[in-house]
């Protein structure tokens, strides 16, 4: 698709992050874009200062009559009358998927996988690249501070294109990656995969997908078994390795070595918490194998920035610390409140966190609760539906229960910001991948 013919593309779900980098792919070659979200947000109105129309109301009537094809996220419900009315109409209906395994076709692509990590690992890439001068495109997942956006759009020369590849109902193993790389695997959309080994099977087939000539970088200690050329990283017993990591100056540092004993010296990083080091191993790895050279790939690891809400700190001074991050499953939550103790362990942790799904918060009820437990005060709000019908027994007060820290109570949307302007944090947390989000510029200012 990097012939682009100009036509009139709608987009059901034009919000989402993935949706909205393709919504402007389109448009910056020329196409006439346009789309339906149920709320307006940030994003969207981004959208809308760039050029395109987009509608909050799903009525049939609002969708443009020249459409030629529509691009489809699986966030919108079957029931969807835009969705039913452009069936029966027979229009073209392209799930997003297709759309970026098409593009991933036209030359070397990145894949990024994984149950967490592939945003910071996406966007760490693609940044590195384009410090190196790549010709390239990239579909990041989130707001790359580098770029303040979630993609990079080339041309027809290009060399790469960064994407991430998504498992929620299977998406990725639409994409034929020449790099295909896999970061942590764990249970996850069982509404769509049922148990964990169906997860396993599906990333296993996302492997093996790779191009013949490509390569399969992961985690060392995932039991993923592939004929693909692969090159693993940890730290210890994998083809590379991270030694000596230690916070100097506010940095993040750590030696790169092989297994065979090679070391490709010291790097250094904005980003905290061992889990971003594994990320940052897994970047060096991909981007060598690109023929970036060692110096510039130091240089641009420095520089990376981050993404928004992943690990992103909005505001420190000597009174107070905003952390603001997207973690949504057990696993994530656990690994960025570790690092926030790394970084901050002698201040007291308020956690904010707003539940995702109602059929996550049952299929790891009891693992959320020793996740959270990890905080000093705990402030739980009620659970974001997204595409579900509650669920009955399970509620956020359910799983307040069984959370064991001392200090724990729930909290409504409308009482949240009273209630941290009342505690006055030191160190505070705001996590979930619901519409926490919008919350975050307001506690920046109150916290200030």
């Amino acid at each position: 698709m990097n012939k682009i013919v100009k036509q009139n593309i709608y987009f059901l779900g034009i919000g989402g992050i993935g949706m909205s980098a393709l919504a402007r792919y389109f448009y910056q070659k020329g196409c006439t874009v346009t789309g339906y979200d149920k709320t307006p947000s940030p994003l969207t109105r981004k959208l809308e200062e760039e050029g395109m129309l987009i509608h909050y109301e799903d009525n049939p009537e609002l969708i443009p009559d020249n459409v030629d094809f529509v691009v489809l996220t699986p966030a919108i419900p079957n029931d969807s009358l835009e969705l039913n009315y452009l069936r029966e109409k027979n229009v073209r209906i392209i799930k997003r998927a297709e759309v970026l395994g098409e593009i991933s076709r036209q030359c070397r692509s990145v894949a990024v996988s994984g149950s967490h990590g592939k945003t910071t690992v996406t966007a760490m890439i693609t940044h590195i690249l384009n410090y190196a001068g790549k010709k390239m495109s990239a579909f990041v997942g989130g707001i790359a501070k580098n770029i303040n956006s979630n993609v990079i759009i080339g041309d027809e020369n290009d060399e790469i294109v960064v994407m991430e590849a998504d498992e929620f109902d299977r998406s990725f193993l639409q994409l034929n990656p020449y790099i295909s790389i896999v970061t942590s695997i764990d249970a996850d959309h069982l509404d769509i995969y049922g148990d964990k080994e169906q997860v396993f099977e599906s990333f296993s087939q996302f492997v093996d997908k790779t191009m013949p000539d490509g390569v399969v970088v992961y985690n060392k200690d995932l039991p993923l078994v592939t004929d693909r050329k692969h090159l693993t990283y940890g730290f210890e017993d994998a083809d590379v390795m991270a030694q000596d990591v230690r916070i100097e100056n506010g940095m993040t540092k750590f030696s790169v070595v092989t297994k065979e004993g090679l070391g490709f010296g010291e790097f250094e990083m904005q980003l905290f918490g061992k889990h971003n080091v594994m990320n940052a191993l897994s970047a060096i790895i991909t981007c060598l194998q690109l023929q970036v050279g060692i110096q510039t790939l130091r240089e641009g690891l420095a520089a990376f920035q981050g993404v928004q809400r992943r690990f992103d700190i909005r505001l420190k001074n000597e009174r107070v610390c905003y952390i603001d991050d997207y973690a949504h499953h057990p696993e994530e939550i656990k690994a960025s409140l570790k690092a926030v103790r790394d970084i901050f362990p002698n201040k007291k942790l308020t956690l904010v966190f707003q539940p995702h799904l109602f059929s996550r918060t049952r299929d790891f009820m009891n693992e959320f609760a020793e996740a959270l437990s990890l905080a000093d005060r705990l402030l739980l709000m009620e659970i974001y539906p997204a595409r579900e019908k509650p669920i009955d027994g399970i509620t956020s007060s359910v799983l307040l229960q069984k959370i064991s820290c001392e200090q724990k109570q729930l909290c409504s949307k409308e009482e949240l910001l009273d209630t941290i302007k009342e505690l006055n944090p030191e160190l505070i947390v705001t996590m979930g991948a619901g519409d926490i989000d919008r919350f975050v510029p307001q506690i920046e200012t109150l916290l200030k």
